[in-house]
């Protein structure tokens, strides 16, 4: 069904611990897409002692707090916030193709549904193991959606949930809970569907452990 133009169409969730040195490349693509509609980008600080609020505000963005330290409470906090007809989760060391939402938008498109759209990400100048994991792991998801229309794995930054069918998250997960516990909860309430091509590029998984804590 053809959505009014004039609505807003996505917000995108972007919680953000410490990540003043990624989000201005991140925020950068997000408002650089070339879908047509209206959407909003939601920067969710969850107690960050950089300059992480002020570069989210240099951009014009949205920009909430969240007390309660936790990914899962930050995106949380994030969907209260939204008032898109679409809420979508991605992170703030993660970019994606201009076309990333524009690509969403068909598939949601397509049917009533059509609850969730997840896609593949892959890592920003990997290792060798860390540039073939992705690939293994997504197109083994591909595969099993290929066949099957199952979707038993997705990434919390590449993932997209209709309102009307979105669960919440569990507060009291701190891993996987805005990965494998929402989408078990979103299979009974409508399709998920995978859209292989969609890939964003998010930081390696060395990158993220080696940041200093400020």
């Amino acid at each position: 069904m053809e959505q009014p133009r004039d609505s807003m169409r996505f917000s995108i969730v972007v919680p953000a611990y410490n990540e003043a040195a990624y989000l201005g490349r991140a925020l950068d693509s997000l408002l650089h897409q070339d879908f047509n509609g209206r959407y909003e980008v939601i920067v969710v600080d969850n107690n960050s002692t950089d300059g992480t609020a002020a570069v989210a505000a240099q951009y014009g963005v949205s920009v909430v707090k969240e007390p309660q330290q936790g990914v899962c409470a930050a995106r949380q906090r994030g969907a209260d916030c939204a008032t898109g007809e679409i809420i979508i989760s991605t992170d703030a060391d993660t970019t994606q193709p201009r076309d990333w939402l524009r690509t969403i938008d068909a598939r949601f498109a397509e049917s009533e549904r059509v609850v969730a759209v997840a896609g593949p990400c892959r890592y920003q100048d990997p290792s060798w193991w860390a540039k073939a994991f992705p690939v293994l792991l997504f197109g083994l998801v591909a595969k099993v959606y290929a066949l099957t229309g199952f979707v038993f794995y997705v990434s919390a930054t590449n993932i997209a949930v209709r309102r009307t069918a979105f669960p919440g998250y569990d507060l009291k997960l701190t891993q996987g809970g805005d990965e494998l516990d929402l989408v078990r909860r979103l299979r009974p309430r409508g399709h998920v569907s995978w859209e292989r091509q969609n890939v964003v590029t998010t930081s390696s998984p060395m990158t993220v452990a080696l940041r200093p804590v400020v």
